[in-house]
């Protein structure tokens, strides 16, 4: 994706100022949000795509903008420290607590007792891996459990909570390009859960900060 494409996608004109950018964002976001489609996955795909590119386009922006202080600061001008550089100060990298519930596992389809088993004891072990901010070894869990059942659909709940949890300490780390990755990948793996539509909603809202 590049930045004509990216522009083109939220109905702009290349070059737009970054209040443009919101502004078209909040209005299509709000045109192809999930809430407003239910079930449509067309408008689904419209919605990660046009996050995408907001979010592209204000990176690309903030590195630009760094970029030209960088160059300032090699001037034989002396200059004020721009804000980019008091922007580099660290953050919180204490994560909100989600609000995405998560239920007692059932069975779903017909899994063998071996597979219902697993299937206890893998949510048993995902609970606690979550508590403990284990997140990376939570994610790998949920793939092996997912691979192994792959048609539940409460285990692709817990595969997409797994991402999204990961991708919220992500951004929290500072690391917003891998969060991004899983942010999207929570929603790819369970479309149809409004809550976790929210959840992933608010921690866009929180790179869009972090990059501001």
């Amino acid at each position: 994706m590049n930045q004509a494409e990216c522009y083109g996608l939220l109905e702009l004109k290349e070059g737009a100022s970054i209040a443009e950018i919101k502004s078209s964002y909040r209005r299509l976001a709000r045109k192809y949000h999930p809430d407003v489609n239910p079930g449509d996955a067309q408008a689904q795909a419209k919605f990660i795509a046009i996050t995408e590119a907001y979010q592209f386009l204000l990176e690309a922006i903030k590195n630009q903008d760094v970029h030209q202080a960088s160059s300032t600061q090699t001037a034989p001008k002396t200059s004020p420290k721009t804000s980019s550089e008091s922007s580099s100060a660290p953050k919180s990298s204490t994560p909100p607590k989600t609000t995405v519930t998560k239920k007692q596992p059932k069975a779903t389809g017909r899994l063998s007792e071996v597979e219902k088993q697993l299937k206890s004891q893998s949510y048993q072990q995902l609970q606690s891996m979550l508590k403990e901010q284990r997140f990376a070894r939570a994610v790998v869990l949920v793939e092996g459990l997912a691979e192994r059942i792959p048609h539940d659909l409460e285990v692709k709940q817990w595969q997409a909570i797994a991402y999204q949890r990961w991708g919220r300490y992500l951004v929290s780390a500072g690391q917003t390009e891998k969060a991004r990755i899983y942010l999207k990948k929570a929603l790819r793996t369970d479309p149809h859960n409004r809550a976790l539509w929210a959840e992933v909603e608010r921690d866009f809202q929180r790179i869009e900060y972090n990059i501001l």
